[in-house]
């Protein structure tokens, strides 16, 4: 039952107070797993509650993921009426908001300056954002002929304009403006991110925007963000699962409630209603669902059956008790022989061990359980991504 995943890194934990870490600790050195568990459900709870806003401002913004997590606020300009520069930010609630993203389609004014001097003076990040990038791109494209030629009757070559048509160079010109904008008004050494609304999470500075927005964000709200982004790459899959696995331990140790249900070969009970939560919760995530497979079905123009036929785990609907029940007598096995050198990082290990036999074996069970079906889950939706794209002109869905 060993996979790539038993190499996990210490520091790639949840984000945990020491003071609960150390009273989940102290419980189970007590031999009290149930107050434990109690305490690991409370933490995990209140990560459920953490909200992310993302106040937008400029032109009209993107659509928004759709993510109880996550909220997009749709700013008025700091220019509009009844909305003064010098009050905007208390107008519109500023400590509401995680980041702010200044969008333009074309220069940026001395408005979205002062914004971003404002927010910059209270600490939080703001991102400048040139949309409408793929209408300049065309606009341009249509100055070259089908082999790439500037047109005879085009403009001219010029120090800005090659004689053959080259899409990065574009793509510079029209950054470079930009910045040379914005230093002129007085902001120098900030990056601006190019984007388009068709393909935002793949197309030119998009991927790099979402990376950029995950780096900055606390790690508490890491998990919000990455769940409100479509699956349309292998790295949005990787981050998620990256990101997700950081939970499998604590999520194991709040399904250790005396209360539960006693499992075949376990003399622990275990809560069953929490492994099939998160059984679920990894489907969805991944877009293991029946509605998610048939949306990406639909836009990429294939039928839904041929994206199922590569699948090797269940779907959202399929995940039950008698099928968490199934898991965790399989997974009874790993739990008994897994050396425990590979579970070093996992911070309460040792409290675990030197509790009761089988409550350290239950606790394992649901580990390997939850970390294998992650994995698959993971592995399945990239095979989807895959299958999905086979034959398609674009490098990811359409309209994701």
């Amino acid at each position: 039952m060993a996979s790539a995943d038993t190499d996990l890194e210490a520091e790639a934990l949840p984000h945990i107070s020491k003071g609960d870490m150390n009273e989940i600790r102290a419980a189970i050195e007590k031999g009290d797993l149930t107050a434990a568990a109690t305490k690991a459900q409370e933490i995990l709870a209140n990560e459920e509650k953490i909200q992310l806003h993302i106040a937008v401002t400029g032109d009209a913004p993107y659509p928004c993921p759709q993510d109880s997590h996550v909220t997009f606020w749709d700013l008025p300009g700091i220019g509009a009426p009844n909305f003064r520069p010098d009050t905007y930010l208390q107008q519109v609630q500023f400590d509401r908001y995680d980041f702010f993203i200044i969008i333009s389609s074309s220069r940026f004014t001395c408005n979205a300056v002062i914004l971003a001097e404002a927010i910059q003076a209270r600490g939080k990040h703001f991102y400048f954002v040139r949309s409408k990038v793929d209408q300049d791109v065309s606009n341009e494209q249509r100055l070259y002929d089908e082999e790439g030629v500037l047109k005879a009757k085009g403009k001219k070559a010029t120090a800005t304009r090659s004689q053959r048509y080259d899409e990065m160079a574009v793509l510079d010109r029209i950054r470079q403006d930009c910045e040379r904008k914005l230093a002129e008004l007085g902001i120098s050494s900030l990056q601006v991110f190019l984007v388009c609304r068709d393909g935002f999470g793949r197309k030119y500075d998009g991927p790099r925007l979402l990376w950029t927005f995950l780096d900055d964000l606390p790690s508490q709200k890491k998990l919000g963000f990455l769940r409100s982004l479509a699956n349309t790459s292998k790295e949005v899959l990787r981050k998620k699962k990256e990101e997700l696995m950081k939970y499998v331990w604590l999520k194991s140790l709040a399904s250790c409630r005396a209360s539960a249900v006693p499992i075949p070969g376990l003399s622990t009970a275990v809560d069953t209603a929490i492994l099939v939560t998160s059984l679920q919760e990894y489907c969805w995530t991944f877009g293991l669902a029946e509605d998610s497979l048939q949306k990406l079905a639909e836009q990429v123009n294939k039928p839904v059956e041929e994206l199922k036929a590569v699948m090797r785990s269940p779907l959202h609907h399929e995940i039950s008790k008698d099928l968490v029940i199934k898991l965790l007598t399989k997974s009874f096995g790993g739990a008994v022989q897994y050396p425990l050198l590979v579970l070093k990082s996992i911070p309460i290990v040792g409290a675990v061990i030197g509790c009761l036999l089988s409550a350290a074996i239950a606790f394992f069970s649901m580990f390997f359980l939850l970390r294998n079906f992650l994995s698959d889950a993971a592995a399945n939706a990239e095979r989807i991504l895959q299958r999905a794209l086979e034959g398609t002109s674009q490098n990811s869905p359409k309209g994701s």
